[in-house]
């Protein structure tokens, strides 16, 4: 298995972001206001990104650099293409 050093923190991450949905949830059950929303939403949003930064530097540095190394140069950068089409 290949070492992913940042995928405790990521996971770490998702889970305040799950606990910050819940709460987006139970605000709009409430009927607060679409700028109280929007905010957090936005929040929620910057949050994912982040995780996704973290997990994507695992990605390159632990799956492409071993696809690399191991001799597969082509089908870790394909992979990585696949990975970034799948962000953007």
């Amino acid at each position: 298995m290949r070492e992913h050093k940042h995928m405790g923190e990521a996971i770490e991450r998702l889970a305040k972001i799950e606990g910050h949905v819940r709460g987006i949830k139970r605000m709009a059950e409430e009927g607060r206001s679409c700028d109280e929303l929007l905010i957090q939403l936005a929040a929620v949003r910057s949050a994912l990104n982040q995780v996704t930064r973290l997990i994507l530097e695992d990605h390159l540095e632990s799956c492409v650099l071993s696809g690399i190394a191991g001799g597969e140069p082509v089908e870790a950068v394909n992979k990585l293409k696949e990975a970034l089409a799948k962000i953007f």
